[in-house]
């Protein structure tokens, strides 16, 4: 008869001490459950943890409770973990005292792994506390999470492609293209003279472009940067066609805010490189920029000019929002 084991917590967040608990536990039993215990004002949500933990685990099974039981009542949540369980496990794991009373109303074994920290020195606390100083003990999902975004937007021809480039560069970390260059790239190709742009192109882009950012987060070292994001996407929609796109604008409110715009100044040579607008439609872009930073409630800075003194400036403002403590705004995604 195979063996099934049990951890409880809340694995907030979960963090590679969480990950050798699990793993020391699998090496062990045949069949693993982890209960996940959440409560409505925890910050990465229940749901989320639950998900990252059935995906860097994909062989447990996971499941997600809400956690309004007394947490020194160990019977009680014996007693509720075999009715959420649908059986009586034959060990449990854990790291903490509780596990021997724990595993006594069960009905079954403990062992406990790691209870000094010795293995693994980190804790879901100090990572809730800080979560870049503990960049090294966290996976990819929660990398994604914590990283921290900033985003260059602007006009055309004002060199925001080119410092995200360097700052990614000077931050040793990974960037996030602009998708919509790409697109419009493959759309002239194809013989379209540009000229004619529809909603769902636009809506195709922004989600293009969130997704494209939320995938590279997670190979972030502590910092992404982004060449535009969706919020951009819905000034150019106004651009082209005439018009707000409350589709893209929703896209832009729902996805993970930017800790910081970096807004470039068009007080640079306009340089047409057989994709652009053309120069007289800059200080309009430009202004429709501030505008809508400041209507959204978006934080940003101005970059003006050179390109070394803007890159100065804009190293500046992203050492700011790296030793800022507190977490990111509230407006994420996965």
């Amino acid at each position: 008869m195979a063996s099934r084991g049990l951890i409880v917590g809340k694995f907030y967040p979960p963090h590679r001490g969480h990950h050798f608990l699990i793993d020391t536990a699998l090496a062990r039993v045949d069949e693993l459950s982890v209960i996940v215990c959440g409560q409505p004002a925890q910050d990465p949500a229940g749901g989320l943890r639950a998900a990252w933990l059935q995906e860097i685990h994909p062989q447990i099974r996971v499941l997600l409770i809400d956690d309004t039981l007394d947490p020194d009542d160990s019977k009680v949540w014996a007693e509720h973990s075999i009715r959420w369980l649908g059986f009586v496990p034959d060990v449990v794991f854990s790291s903490e005292d509780y596990g021997d009373r724990f595993a006594h109303f069960l009905g079954c074994r403990h062992v406990q792994v790691d209870k000094a920290r010795r293995a693994v020195p980190i804790s879901g606390t100090q990572v809730r506390a800080d979560p870049l100083a503990c960049w090294d003990y966290l996976e990819p999902p929660a990398r994604g999470y914590y990283a921290r975004r900033i985003c260059l937007v602007g006009a055309e021809s004002t060199g925001k492609t080119t410092l995200a480039e360097a700052l990614a560069g000077h931050y040793r970390t990974v960037w996030v293209p602009e998708y919509g260059r790409e697109y419009t790239e493959r759309k002239l190709t194809g013989g379209d003279d540009g000229g004619r742009w529809t909603a769902e192109e636009f809506f195709h882009i922004a989600e293009t472009q969130c997704a494209r950012e939320n995938e590279a987060a997670r190979r972030a070292n502590r910092l992404l940067i982004c060449d535009t994001d969706a919020f951009a996407t819905a000034i150019w929609h106004r651009r082209y066609r005439g018009d707000r796109a409350p589709a893209v604008e929703s896209i832009a409110a729902h996805h993970r805010r930017p800790d910081l715009y970096l807004l470039t100044d068009v007080d640079t040579p306009f340089v047409q490189d057989g994709t652009r607008d053309g120069e007289t439609i800059r200080a309009w872009m430009h202004q429709a920029f501030v505008a809508e930073l400041e209507a959204w409630h978006r934080p940003y800075r101005l970059l003006a000019g050179s390109f070394a003194e803007r890159l100065a400036q804009a190293i500046g403002h992203v050492d700011d929002v790296l030793v800022t403590p507190g977490s990111k705004p509230p407006a994420r995604s996965g």
